[in-house]
């Protein structure tokens, strides 16, 4: 029962990451027109996605210490690979978003790809990206080493 649970909070995760990333931010982007309503809404659902990753993190941890059906070896992998995909959240959210919603505020009612901010924040917002994508291949190694 618990390695079944292991493994659907892992695919849940995972896929909460490769939908969000990949289908809905790209999908609101070439759909909607106003760039500062689309970046508004892509960091609420990022928020989102940052805290489901926080929780399905501290289900990893538990389910992983009360299993029966890994050894010592495959734990710590399989803690590795969690806790490298939590600091990929922290660092890439937690860490990153802030700075490019300090970037959006300052450039004001223009939005911040019409300013001379469009740099920076493009340079920040390209890091935050990279992070996401090492979080998205490491979800797919913890789904594949989720299993018994």
């Amino acid at each position: 029962m618990l390695t079944r649970l292991r493994l659907l909070v892992a695919a849940l995760w995972a896929g909460s990451l490769w939908t969000v990333g990949y289908l809905v931010a790209p999908t609101l982007s070439n759909t909607l027109a106003d760039r500062k309503m689309f970046g508004n809404i892509a960091a609420g659902i990022f928020r989102s996605e940052a805290w489901l990753t926080v929780a399905c993190a501290l289900a990893m941890f538990v389910l992983v210490m009360l299993a029966t059906d890994l050894d010592a070896k495959r734990k710590r992998t399989l803690n590795f690979i969690v806790g490298a995909m939590l600091a990929c959240t922290v660092i890439g959210y937690f860490g990153m978003q802030p700075v490019m919603a300090m970037l959006r505020e300052a450039a004001g009612t223009q939005g911040v790809m019409d300013s001379n901010l469009k740099m920076k924040f493009g340079i920040v917002h390209g890091v935050a990206a990279l992070i996401y994508l090492a979080q998205s291949v490491l979800g797919v190694s913890l789904v594949l080493k989720s299993r018994a």
